[in-house]
């Protein structure tokens, strides 16, 4: 399978990444290495979780998702065969959040033990700190790479103009750059990025990898106008989002084109994407193996006539 790399690094990835936030959350250990065999298996190789994955489920504490990687790595002897991208910043308890120098050095150790590995490959910041500097938080993330923790840096939810004014300050000082971007983007969310961020990105060659690629599900075509909603942990936020007549439209122009192409909403929304000029991979999650091959089978659909059938 052909690579693409993470900006101006020396980091190759897939096409496709997958999204761990459900790793520890909607599935359980042992479900959750079933879904990362079959993406490997499927030629995938860029895993992408967060320390914060998942406070916000009941009994836990954070760093679950990290947890079930390291262990699969570990078990799977495959280190070096998978490309490993997780964020630090936002908050995990009292006190554990931000992009502030020390909590950063605090950070990175809790991350690299749960991931059992000696660096991180995309070590990225979650959310925008704007109570820190950024010539703190970028010298920070420039000495985390001088000492072979991290290979490259990225941004999540960045602005324009804060992302703008990083990659000015690392040029200026001869920091380590974002060399990477993790926004919101999709078939139906488009106008913030495209319009804020797109340009720059593609400037500055700075990689793009989006989340909600599939706008949380939406584009799976597993919503029906109508119908009964899924039993999904997202469902309610989808349809506070989605189930309006634009979301509706966009649906079905990804079904028509699926049927066309004889393949799945799921794999046009995100071949979609993936022949986009600016996009080095868009994340999407799966929670079980059958939904991972799914979502490779988009690796198959030609991107030029996804896009022209989508336009």
């Amino acid at each position: 399978m052909n690579k693409r790399k993470i900006g101006k690094s020396n980091v190759l990835v897939t096409p496709l990444c997958l999204g761990g936030n459900v790793f520890g959350w909607t599935i359980d250990h042992d479900r959750s290495f079933e879904v990362l065999d079959a993406f490997v298996a499927g030629g995938g190789n860029f895993i992408d979780t967060a320390d914060v994955y998942s406070t916000w489920a009941p009994g836990n504490a954070g760093g679950e998702s990290e947890s079930i990687v390291g262990a699969w790595m570990r078990a799977r002897g495959n280190r070096d065969r998978v490309v490993i991208a997780t964020k630090l910043g936002s908050k995990m308890s009292e006190g554990r959040e931000g992009l502030g120098a020390r909590y950063m050095v605090e950070a990175v150790e809790a991350s690299l033990r749960r991931l059992q590995t000696d660096v991180i490959d995309l070590y990225q910041a979650h959310i925008d700190d704007e109570s820190t500097l950024l010539e703190e938080t970028l010298a920070a993330f420039d000495k985390l790479v001088q000492q072979g923790k991290v290979r490259a840096i990225g941004a999540s939810n960045y602005s324009g103009a804060r992302l703008r004014a990083a990659l000015d300050i690392s040029a200026a000082h001869d920091l380590a750059r974002y060399d990477c971007l993790q926004p919101n983007y999709n078939y139906i969310d488009r106008e913030p990025y495209e319009r804020d961020l797109r340009p720059l990105c593609l400037e500055r060659q700075v990689g793009v990898i989006p989340y909600f690629s599939l706008a949380r599900g939406f584009l799976s075509g597993k919503y029906k106008p109508g119908a009964e909603l899924p039993q999904t942990a997202r469902a309610g936020g989808v349809q506070k989002s989605y189930f309006n007549e634009a979301g509706w439209a966009a649906l079905a122009k990804v079904e028509r084109a699926a049927a066309e192409l004889n393949a799945r909403p799921s794999q046009v929304a995100l071949a979609w994407l993936m022949a986009q000029p600016d996009i080095t991979a868009p994340i999407a999650s799966a929670t079980t193996a059958a939904q991972a091959d799914e979502l490779l089978g988009a690796l198959r659909l030609d991107g030029v006539r996804v896009v022209e059938m989508l336009s």
